[in-house]
Parts: structure tokens; sequence; C-alpha cells
């Protein structure tokens, strides 16, 4: 398949200036190269092209600074160039730029934050756009949570992606290459015979790097040989110093320890750091989508310390690879747990080798890359079989099915789509029994033909008023899976005629009735 992958308006492709979009984009792209062709547009960047092909990859790069401005260049250049998927990264507003010149392109949403809360974008355009995407791919579980929580209707699109990390660069102490990084940082910087604690991230409050600075003294005291090494800058390659930088460098300078500052450093320099660390520290004090630096640790073989926010618990097994702390507010709690480290050092090396043997087996870019071909395959499965692009339908119609269950007390109606000949319209004919009932509701595709495509659910059951309250029991607690019903019955029939197959099939696998 031709594919777009659109990055957001910060920063460039290749990561150049650093950025997690943009280290993933550059982690899975020559992967998923390899099996469709592939076209990257981002920001463009002073010492980069802003039309290049580098290894079967075509990079675009458009005008940013704002959102807008960076937006308007996506557009132009959709106008001339027509792709099967457009995978955007975190820009859901971007979606509804895109359907103004991309009406029919089937699209796919990368989360790496949660941009969908009211202060980013409105309920009513959020909505819409949930109806547009074919899948949300979220980092965490985290994000996935906050997005259904505030839109249900976008649950079933959610699938939680974990990013990934070059195991070959970032790699375990043991070896020689981390080795050879470990003696030349510590040699440069006088670290030798040091216990290394290591901050890697931007310098805001946010991160918490004034928290962990806070812990030193304490530690000190309990620990002497100890340093710090603090990597990072205000915005990624913006090396300067904001009045939180000033904070945070304040503090390290009143420590009893050793602080080495380093600024920003380049993304692919990153890896001698970790190799240089005995342990890495995440004081994050916010909600954290999932920060990546946590697969870069796993990979170079460190124990993890991290906080209870956001989705960064989700890649620690307490005590096995690293340890999660509940109340990252508080200084003290950073103190015992380096403290715990650091006197027990056959378990931090334990750690740090369970971390390896993690990366190595989940968290690859090869495994991300197959994950995003398996979204993109579904995607492909459902043009290839003619599903709609919007969903807006499906609601509307499992409310339907529930309130016609509900609503009848000794009966339950059935409903029919017949198809008008004359005018080639569907309309419904509601028809009663007390018999055997068989509730048959019909999917309509909302296509220019308006023919009937798939069967979405029937319901067989004797109409005895004592069973009712057990129907409705179990439509509440499938409705679920009515979405998933509708997308199998779309891929296997096609006419109208092929419906009726399908009925004792679907009824018996998902919400067969026995009778009393």
């Amino acid at each position: 398949m031709n594919i777009l992958m659109i990055c957001t308006e910060k920063l460039p492709v290749p990561p150049i200036r650093g950025g997690a979009i943009q280290t993933y984009i550059d982690g899975v792209s020559s992967i998923l190269a390899k099996e469709h062709q592939l076209t990257i547009l981002g920001r463009d960047d002073s010492s980069l092209e802003n039309d290049e092909s580098v290894e079967g990859i075509r990079y675009v790069r458009v005008k940013s600074g704002t959102f807008e401005n960076y937006a308007e260049g996506v557009k132009e250049f959709l106008r001339s160039h027509s792709f099967d998927i457009i995978h955007l990264f975190n820009r859901p507003r971007l979606v509804k730029y895109i359907r103004e010149v991309a009406p029919q392109t089937r699209l796919v949403l990368s989360m790496h934050n949660d941009m969908f809360t009211t202060n980013k974008i409105s309920s009513k355009e959020a909505e819409e756009t949930i109806s547009q995407l074919d899948q949300i791919v979220t980092v965490s579980n985290y994000i996935g949570r906050t997005i259904a929580e505030l839109y249900p209707q976008a649950e079933n699109k959610l699938k939680t992606v974990y990013s990934g990390v070059d195991i070959g660069r970032f790699v375990p102490p043991h070896s020689e290459d981390a080795q050879r990084m470990r003696r030349r940082i510590r040699e440069e910087n006088n670290l030798q015979n040091k216990k290394v604690i290591l901050y890697a991230g931007r310098l805001s409050a946010n991160k918490g790097a004034d928290i962990l600075v806070q812990a030193m003294p304490e530690l000190a005291k309990r620990h002497s040989d100890i340093a710090l090494i603090i990597v990072g800058s205000k915005w990624f390659s913006d090396d300067k110093v904001s009045d939180y930088v000033a904070y945070v460098r304040a503090l390290a300078s009143r420590l009893p320890i050793p602080v080495i500052n380093t600024g920003f450093v380049a993304p692919d320099e990153i890896q001698n750091w970790f190799a240089a660390a005995d342990v890495f520290v995440c004081p994050s004090q916010w909600q954290e989508p999932l920060a990546r630096v946590h697969y870069e640790a796993m990979a170079s073989g460190l124990p993890i310390i991290t906080t209870a926010r956001g989705g960064n618990p989700e890649v620690i097994l307490p005590n096995e690879n690293g340890i999660v702390i509940e109340n990252p507010e508080n200084p003290q709690e950073f103190t015992e747990q380096l403290t715990h480290i650091f006197s027990n050092l056959t378990q931090a090396r334990n750690m740090g080798q369970y971390g390896r043997k993690l990366a190595e087996s989940n968290y690859t870019w090869e495994r991300v890359a197959s994950d995003i071909l398996d979204v993109w395959k579904e995607v492909e499965r459902k043009i290839h079989n003619h599903i709609p692009i919007s969903d807006e339908n499906i609601e509307p119609l499992t409310k339907e099915l529930v309130s016609t269950i509900h609503g009848q007390d000794t009966q339950i109606q059935p409903i029919k789509l017949i198809e008008n000949e004359s005018e080639g319209d569907i309309v419904k004919n509601h028809v009663s029994t007390k018999e055997n009932v068989k509730s048959i509701l019909l999917y309509e595709l909302s296509n220019k033909n308006s023919l009937i495509e798939s069967l979405l659910e029937k319901i067989n059951k004797k109409a005895e008023d004592k069973n009712h309250t057990n129907i409705n029991q179990i439509i509440q607690s499938t409705i679920g899976e009515l979405e998933e019903m509708i997308e199998k019955v779309h891929s296997n029939h096609k006419k109208k005629e092929a419906t009726n197959d399908v009925v004792n099939d679907i009824s018996t696998a998902k919400l067969y009735l026995k009778n009393h």
C-alpha cells in the first residue's frame, strides 16, 4: 500500500533535534518501508532538504511555526498526492484539515499524549474526529483510558502499542561497547569509583528533576560515593536557561556530591550517558503518557526508579526491573529507594539484567513495527471489503437494539429493513409477534446505493416475561461485542441475500439464549 505518516509540527524527522514521536517514527520507518511504499511528512528544518528520498523512504517537509500553518502545508501537499492510509501522530485536530482534501482516505491516529481533553479539542470536533478514524494507537493503556473515559465510542478503536528502543545502540553493561562508553564518560567527568544516578529528560517542573536533586543531601550522608548526572535542557535542542533550569542547577550546585549538567545531548549520543550510570531515575510529577527513557534504561541494563504517574508504571515489574514510587512529590521517597538500590547491589544488578531481557523480548523497534503493520493490515481488509470510513451509524444501532428489547414486556418487536425496488430506498417495517422471538437488526451502509451490507444481530428466544431480565442482562454485557460482529459480517457477507445464512451463526456464538 501507499502510506503517509504525518509527524507533529514541533520537531523534524529524523530526530536531529530530539523528540519522542520523532524517535518513534525514525525507529520503525525503515522496517515499515520494506512492506509498503512510505512517505513521511514533517516540519522543515534548515539542515534538512524539503523533499528527499533516503533508503527508499520519501521525506517531505513543510513550513511549520503554528499548528494552523503546518495544517495548511499538509493540505497543500495532499491536494496533489493520494494515499491508501494516512497515519498521523498526536494531532486529532489535523483530521478535519485532512478530510477537506482527502475525504475517502483511511486514517489511523497514534496518540503519544492526552490530546483529546476539552482544552485541546472541542467535544464536537473530537466526536467527529473519532468517527473518521479506523484505529487509535496509544503508547500506553493510560492514554487509551483517558480517551475512552471522555469518548466511550472510541473504545473499540483503541489499541495500545508500547514504544521501542534500538537495542543495538543501547547496550547492557557487560558488553564491550557499554564498557568503552562507560570508561570514557567517567574519565572525562571524574566519576571513577562513583555510584552514578542518571536523570534524562526535559528540564521542566512536571518532570521533577528538582525533587530528585532535593533527595541527594540525605542520600549523600548514607552513601558518600554517589554522583548525579542531569541530561537534558528546557526544550529538546534548546539550551536556553529558563527559570526552572536555573533553579535546578542552583540546587545542584550546593550538593556535597559531583553533579554533571550536560544540557541537550543529541539522540545519537545519549546512549553514552546511560552506559555511564548505575541507576536511572524518572521523578515525573505529572500524568505522563509513558516516557520513552524507560525503554532506553531497560535496554542499557539499568535498574529503574520511576513514579506512579500516568503510563510510566506499565512497563515496570516492581522489584524485577525497577521500583515504582507512589508519592513522587516527596524527595524522601527517592532517598529511601536509592538507598535500597545502593545497599542491595546484587538485586540492583539483577533488575538491570531483567530489564534488558524485557527490552530484547518486548520493546524492540521490530516488535513495534510488527504491531503497526497489523493495524495497517486490518485497515487494508476494511478497504477491500468496502467497509465505510465513518462509523456514525454504529452507536445508534446498538442503542436501538437495546431499546427495542427493553421496550417490550411480553414480546420483542423485530425490525426488518425492506428494499423498495422502484425507488431504491430502504424502509423500516416493524412487525410484532408473540411466538418465538426472532429479532433481526440489519445494518444499512451509508453508501450511495443504500444497499443492505450486513446483519448486525439476532436474538432467538421464547417471549416469556420471566426471561426478559436475562435478555437485558446479556445485551448489556455484550454491547462491546456488537461492533466486532459488524466487521465480521461486513467482511464475509456482501449481498443482502447472504444475511440469512449468518443469522444462526451469530446468535449461537454470541447471544444465544437457552430455552427454558
